[in-house]
């Protein structure tokens, strides 16, 4: 099944994270939720896309820090 290339663009500060034509200008992060019971968001899908710059700064916000892992073979 042959699937279109979109434009990928970060949801907090507008970068183009990669064009239509598939070639990228970065790395990024990209998240998919979907919401159970028992929370206010109840039967909603929600994803989002956040470029490397964003993603850094966002986890300087958080109280206990990311879990960092060195990977030495890289494919």
């Amino acid at each position: 099944m042959k699937t279109e290339k979109q434009i990928i663009i970060c949801n907090c500060c507008k970068k183009v994270i990669q064009e239509p034509t598939g070639i990228p200008h970065g790395e990024f992060l990209h998240v998919e939720k979907e919401w159970g019971y028992f929370s206010g968001k109840d039967g909603e899908k929600q994803e989002f896309d956040v470029c490397e710059a964003c993603y850094d700064a966002w986890i300087k916000s958080f109280q206990i820090p990311v879990k960092t892992i060195e990977v030495t073979e890289l494919v």
